[in-house]
């Protein structure tokens, strides 16, 4: 006579627990490995629960824009609905901001640092991001003081916001405060505010302060506009942290899990989509198929343009 026991298969776990335990793997694993062990984790992979919160910037920064806006299309129709997080770079199609606003019901962080966003496309697409709590647009270089003002206007409870640029793009630029004007107006929640190397000045940074009262951390690295008076803020925003204009070096951001939060997958080699093997039928699935698809990898990346210097 058998002995039941008290623990139960790995392939008899609930859908939703095999996705809290398969979004600790890499990208690569969920995509190549977790659909080939067993009918179960290849239900569940392909399920919103793996898909809830999809970091793929490492990836994104190594494969082309079609690449890209497929494996997005993939992996957001796989959420159901349900993403709640959603971290890549370097998007260029307004197609593919298009569709990601329009399942972003449940969005509430969206990372998209890189990108050709403009003030066009967040003016259509600003309405259907209502849920956003944060937002990185560092270095879309496209967009400017209008497209934050948007932002501001219909994401009301957004509490952090990254728009930090790269040094080669404001190098010898006039310093200018639109955008800060547009954040101080528009954005009195923010909690959080990334700014470096930018060219706001003391005048659009006191804005700020006057327009966030809840302001807890300013990172000003290279906003060489800007002079504060230590004092001044200690007296005036004593629970206010500023990072900066001086760069000392990187700063590790605690107790701001949003702001640190890549991935920390070991593999830097770029994916190919490719028509090719498929996997319908491995488990002889009545619910659905897998998707015919075959990641390939290849080393050497010949754009030098994909590559960036570390954000500050």
């Amino acid at each position: 006579m058998e002995v039941a026991s008290d623990y139960r298969s790995w392939d008899e776990l609930i859908p939703d627990a095999l996705g809290l335990i398969f979004k600790k793997l890499s990208l690569q694993e969920k995509m190549t490995v977790i659909p080939r062990v067993c009918k179960s984790w290849a239900k569940a992979v392909n399920g919103p629960y793996c898909w809830q919160e999809i970091d793929i910037v490492e990836w994104s920064n190594r494969c082309q824009p079609h690449q890209l806006d497929r494996m997005l299309h993939l992996l957001i129709t796989r959420s159901s609905g349900s993403l709640r997080k959603l971290s890549v770079s370097g998007l260029q199609t307004h197609s593919i901001f298009t569709f990601i606003a329009q399942n972003a019901g449940s969005l509430q962080t969206l990372r998209v640092p890189r990108s050709n966003m403009n003030d066009s496309i967040v003016e259509g697409i600003g309405g259907r991001l209502s849920m956003i709590s944060f937002l990185d647009v560092s270095y879309c270089i496209k967009m400017g003081a209008y497209a934050l003002e948007v932002i501001g206007k219909n994401c009301k409870v957004l509490q952090g916001l990254c728009r930090n640029m790269h040094p080669l793009d404001t190098a010898g630029k006039a310093f200018q405060d639109d955008e800060a004007y547009a954040i101080a107006s528009t954005m009195p929640k923010l909690k959080h505010l990334e700014m470096a190397y930018h060219v706001i000045t003391t005048e659009g940074v006191l804005q700020i302060l006057s327009g966030c009262p809840n302001l807890e951390f300013l990172d000003l690295r290279g906003s060489w506009g800007v002079k504060l008076d230590n004092m001044f803020l200690k007296q005036n925003f004593p629970k206010l942290k500023v990072l900066g204009p001086l760069v000392l070096g990187y700063y590790e951001k605690e107790g701001w899990d949003v702001c640190s939060d890549f991935s920390d997958s070991s593999e830097y080699l770029s994916w190919e989509f490719v028509a090719g093997e498929s996997y319908d039928g491995m488990w002889d699935d009545d619910e659905g198929r897998l998707e015919e698809l075959e990641l390939r990898f290849y080393e050497g990346i010949d754009d030098a343009r994909m590559y960036w210097p570390p954000s500050p």
